[in-house]
């Protein structure tokens, strides 16, 4: 069955929303931060992309209920990320309209005015395969005009530091509580791609720092199958802890 259903909550959109992120990615390692975007990419293997690769976030490869299927050694996981057969979906404490992320410090890198995680290995996923982002509370606090410090490198950055940079560089979408945004512009600015159901674009724009592409007219972010759904529910998270993340609108 295709029907949808139409009492999905705002937490199971935004499962929807990150497990798209790896539609027809086909073999690659899927490398998910965060319970949303975790629950994702397990159902996007369980329907649309069948030949997804997850791990048990460590040297494991696993199936869908967990089990062991083979072993992943460091070197070949770095193989892997060095050649843009893996895609991440970070989060991210600042993002700007060209992707840059910031996930070290708030304020002046001299003396900031927050320590953070540190840059860790922003740089070398953004620049080695493609990277996502997940943001479970959308706001101008992380939508910003300029991020303070450059951890996840963007589009603007990545075009300025040359081919070397951009071979493998590409950010498919942001999956934030309010909408998905991707960079499928002239200029590779931000541009706001759906909005969850229930909210609007102008929520979305009074709520990021800067000024969002879009369309004349936003679509919705897509409905679940039944199936999907029932996955979801059933499935890959029984419990609800999703909307401990995202609390129903």
């Amino acid at each position: 069955m295709s029907r949808t259903i139409t009492t999905t909550t705002r937490a199971e959109y935004c499962v929807i929303a990150c497990a798209d992120a790896w539609r027809d990615n086909g073999e690659v390692l899927a490398s998910p931060m965060g319970l949303i975007p975790s629950i994702g990419a397990r159902l996007a293997k369980h329907t649309f992309s069948p030949d997804l690769l997850l791990t048990d976030g460590e040297a494991t490869l696993v199936g869908l209920d967990g089990a062991p299927e083979g072993w992943l050694p460091y070197r070949r996981h770095l193989t892997m990320v060095t050649g843009g057969r893996r895609h991440v979906m970070m989060g991210a404490s600042q993002l700007d309209r060209f992707g840059n992320q910031n996930i070290s410090c708030i304020g002046d890198w001299q003396q900031p005015a927050r320590q953070l995680l540190g840059v860790r290995g922003a740089p070398v996923n953004t620049l080695n395969n493609p990277v996502s982002y997940w943001v479970p509370k959308h706001s101008r606090r992380v939508f910003v005009e300029k991020v303070d410090m450059i951890s996840g490198v963007g589009y603007d950055s990545a075009a300025a530091a040359g081919p070397s940079a951009t071979r493998y560089h590409r950010i498919p979408r942001v999956v934030s509580d309010l909408a998905v945004l991707d960079f499928e512009t002239p200029d590779r600015t931000m541009r706001l791609a759906s909005v969850h159901p229930g909210v609007t674009a102008e929520e979305v724009q009074a709520a990021t720092g800067f000024p969002l592409a879009r369309p004349p007219e936003v679509p919705c972010t897509r409905e679940p199958t039944v199936t999907e759904l029932r996955l979801i529910r059933t499935v890959l998270d029984p419990d609800g802890l999703r909307d401990r993340e995202v609390p129903p609108a």
